[in-house]
């Protein structure tokens, strides 16, 4: 669970001998292999200070994955678990660019630190005290104060937008029914209904069961789904209740995004398997924008009811399976193939049929010297393996 800081620790730490103190520590290597002896050295030299000052060390560390210029940084490991990635942050931010904005449960400030850059007013409120106090210290820009989310301070006359993120862990674990996140989702709706409202979720809540009205954007990065986040009426384009947005990060460090809706075209007919396969970025397929993510691309289904695309061409930039070979699941004929195209190394994909692609890989005893890949789908009551070369669309 990490350690517990007290409001005297951030003032510590915020203070010149708390920085220094921190760029000593930092210094340190802090592995498995001198755990212990830095944390001889960094007792010795800083008493008490010292458990503050190693955990701060280690989360800063862990946060370069998900924060911008991590260490300017106070956090706690709870803290740092549930905070926005950086470019997931500034994507939201974006959409909410040039209003004011109330971040209700703004912890450590991951949220309002985008906010910040791009709207007028970035109000931020909490109500555990040590994560107001690094928020203080982490955005100086915002306006902070103590409150419970479930009491709205700011005017909805105003057109204040208010923004939440209910808590997701309690004590490391995950927590996915909604009336038991802090705040209760569905108390928190309650409380902001009639204001122009953005709530960070996960994305496997049943949103329709929650009885939502507005928008649901469904987030990856790098191919990771991170989030979803509901956007209330006033916040949605028109038609629009469904969207994906895919960020992907360049090789320079910029991100881009690609984004699709349920108000676009999503007329296609499933058809035979052209050249190649196509997994769509989990973010479409957890916002049941397939349809639309394949005729926007060119592509088409295997199967209505299954997400794996098929198509002639690739999109570009995305990464798909030329097909080299179909066969059946069972093992006999799909070891076969494998065997015929020199397989070494493959990587399992599995929509629709129940397979351990882990366990189906050590079956296979593959003993060739090409990476593969293997899509197994169903198409109609059938199940369907295909033999595959990874490729990009660039590439293809």
């Amino acid at each position: 669970m990490g350690y517990g800081f007290t409001a005297a620790d951030v003032a510590y730490l915020d203070s010149e001998p708390g920085r220094a103190a921190l760029a000593e520590v930092g210094a340190l290597e802090l592995s498995d292999r001198t755990h212990l002896a830095d944390l001889g050295r960094v007792r010795a030299a800083f008493a008490d200070r010292a458990p503050a000052l190693v955990e701060t060390t280690l989360l800063r560390r862990r946060a370069a994955a998900k924060l911008d210029d991590p260490a300017r940084w106070l956090l706690t490991d709870e803290a740092l678990q549930q905070a926005t990635a950086g470019a997931v942050a500034r994507h939201r931010a974006q959409r909410l660019a040039g209003r004011v904005v109330h971040d209700v449960t703004c912890s450590i400030g991951a949220e309002l630190d985008a906010l910040a850059a791009v709207c007028p007013v970035a109000v931020g409120s909490d109500l555990d005290p040590v994560r107001l106090a690094m928020a203080r210290r982490n955005v100086p820009a915002a306006h902070l104060l103590r409150a419970d989310a479930l009491t709205p301070v700011t005017r909805a006359s105003a057109g204040v937008v208010t923004l939440a993120d209910p808590a997701r862990r309690a004590g490391g674990r995950r927590r996915h029914d909604p009336a038991a996140l802090v705040p209760p989702l569905p108390d928190l709706l309650a409380a902001h209904r009639g204001r122009d409202l953005v709530v960070k979720c996960a994305p496997g809540l049943d949103f329709d069961a929650l009885g939502f009205t507005g928008e649901v954007e469904v987030t990856s990065l790098d191919g990771v789904v991170r989030e979803a986040c509901l956007y209330s009426p006033g916040l949605t384009e028109p038609a629009v209740t469904r969207r994906a947005s895919v960020l992907r990060t360049g090789p320079d460090g910029a991100v881009t995004a690609q984004t699709y809706t349920d108000a676009e075209p999503g007329q296609v007919d499933p058809a035979a398997p052209g050249e190649y396969i196509v997994d769509p970025d989990g973010a479409v397929v957890r916002a049941g924008l397939v349809r639309q993510y394949a005729a926007r691309h060119g592509l088409w289904q295997l199967d209505p009811q299954i997400a794996h695309l098929t198509g002639n061409r690739l999109p570009v930039g995305v990464r798909g399976h030329r097909i080299l070979a179909r066969t059946t699941v069972k093992d006999k004929a799909l070891r076969a193939e494998l065997a015929r195209l020199g397989a070494g190394s493959v990587e399992i994909l599995v929509r629709g049929v129940q397979t351990d692609p882990d366990a189906l890989r050590r079956r296979m005893r593959l003993r060739g010297d090409r990476a593969l890949s293997v899509v197994i789908t169903r198409i109609g009551r059938s199940g369907v393996a295909f033999v595959c070369e990874p490729v990009r669309g660039a590439e293809a």
